[in-house]
C-alpha cells in the first residue's frame, strides 16, 4: 500500500492502530468514490500478480466487494441526485437535451 491510499486495507497489522490512535478507523469519514476506485485498482493488481497466500487474497477479495457495493450505492445516490435537481429545473429542461428538453 503506497502512502497516498487513504483507504487502509482490511488486513492493516493491529500495531498500526496502536501507534496512531488519533487515526480511529470508526471515527475516520468514510473513503470518497475516487479513494475506493484506486484501493480497488491496489487490490485487483496484487490479486493479478498471484504472489500472495490463498488467505489474504481472500480477505482482499472481500474487502474489495464491499468497496465495490459502497461505490454503486454511491453512484446510485449520485444519478438520484441528478434527476432530482434536472427535475427542480426551469421548466423541468434536460440538461443533456434528451426528450425532456424544453
Amino acid at each position: 500500500m503506497s502512502k497516498s491510499d487513504p483507504i487502509a486495507p482490511a488486513s492493516a497489522p493491529a500495531s498500526t492502530a496502536a501507534s496512531a490512535p488519533a487515526s480511529d478507523p470508526a471515527s475516520a469519514p468514510a473513503p470518497d468514490l475516487e479513494a475506493r476506485i484506486r484501493r480497488l485498482e491496489s487490490i485487483v493488481q496484487r490479486l493479478e500478480a498471484g504472489e500472495i497466500p490463498l488467505e489474504e487474497g481472500l480477505v482482499l477479495f472481500e474487502e474489495g466487494v464491499g468497496h465495490i457495493r459502497e461505490a454503486e450505492r454511491l453512484l446510485a445516490r449520485a444519478e438520484l441526485r441528478v434527476e432530482e435537481l434536472v427535475a427542480e429545473g426551469p421548466g423541468g429542461v434536460d440538461p443533456l437535451g434528451g426528450e425532456g428538453a424544453a
